[in-house]
């Protein structure tokens, strides 16, 4: 267990389950919007001549730039950043300007991964595995610098009833001129629907960066199904 690579293997299990909200509600959108999780660079920034011939970097969902490292025994690796937004490291919060080349670290245990301006990723508790805890209590990062839109989505993640349109929605909207994050009237629902959800907002700016995995302190804000507002703080 104290092997470097037992120990990588088990950090990026521990992403993914910290992800489940995001990734789930992107998985919901292949199945009700076509969407696709993993896009070429070309599908979103296609204004972008330099991604044309870029194979080695994808968007995970809308947000999320991952970039692989495939040479052996790599340490960095060089990252192109699209233009037309700006980036936030994933893992200490460094705002980053589009339309620039960055050699990166990338050490065994994670590979470069960037957030672009106008995210908004949730993340639930860390858990071992998917039912372990409910997940009653979410961490919305919300990544600024552009306006932003999220549809958080939830069914009983046991059965097929979502075709039939047992499942659940919260949108989010983050708008960047008033600095406010609206956490929409929830619509639909399903057999174990959670009534009530703890929410934590993560405000990550140019001047206030944040890790992914570094967790905020506070009480939390109980929401109940009908919309609040959150204020992102003066100082940021």
């Amino acid at each position: 267990e104290d092997h470097p690579a037992y120990q990588a293997m088990l950090g990026y299990a521990k992403l993914r389950y910290r992800l489940m909200p995001y990734i789930y509600s992107v998985g919901a959108r292949v199945y009700l919007e076509d969407y696709t999780m993993m896009r070429g660079l070309i599908m979103d920034f296609g204004n972008d001549p330099k991604v044309q011939d870029i194979g080695d970097e994808y968007l995970f969902g809308p947000g999320i730039l991952v970039n692989p490292v495939t040479d052996y025994r790599a340490r960095k690796r060089s990252v192109y950043m699209p233009a037309g937004t700006n980036w936030f490291d994933f893992y200490t919060g460094e705002f980053i300007t589009g339309g620039q080349s960055r050699m990166m670290d990338a050490p065994l245990d994670h590979m470069p991964l960037l957030v672009r301006s106008g995210s908004i990723i949730p993340a639930g508790p860390a858990m071992e595995y998917t039912t372990q805890h409910p997940q009653d209590t979410l961490y919305i990062h919300v990544y600024t610098g552009d306006d932003a839109h999220f549809d958080l989505y939830a069914d009983d993640g046991t059965s097929y009833a979502y075709e039939q349109g047992a499942y659940s929605i919260i949108p989010m909207d983050y708008t960047e001129s008033s600095g406010s994050l609206i956490v929409g009237d929830k619509t639909g629902g399903f057999t174990g629907d959670l009534t009530d959800r703890y929410l934590r907002i993560i405000w990550i700016t140019p001047q206030h960066g944040s890790g992914f995995m570094q967790l905020p302190k506070g009480r939390a804000k109980r929401y109940r199904g009908k919309a609040i507002t959150f204020q992102r703080p003066k100082n940021y």
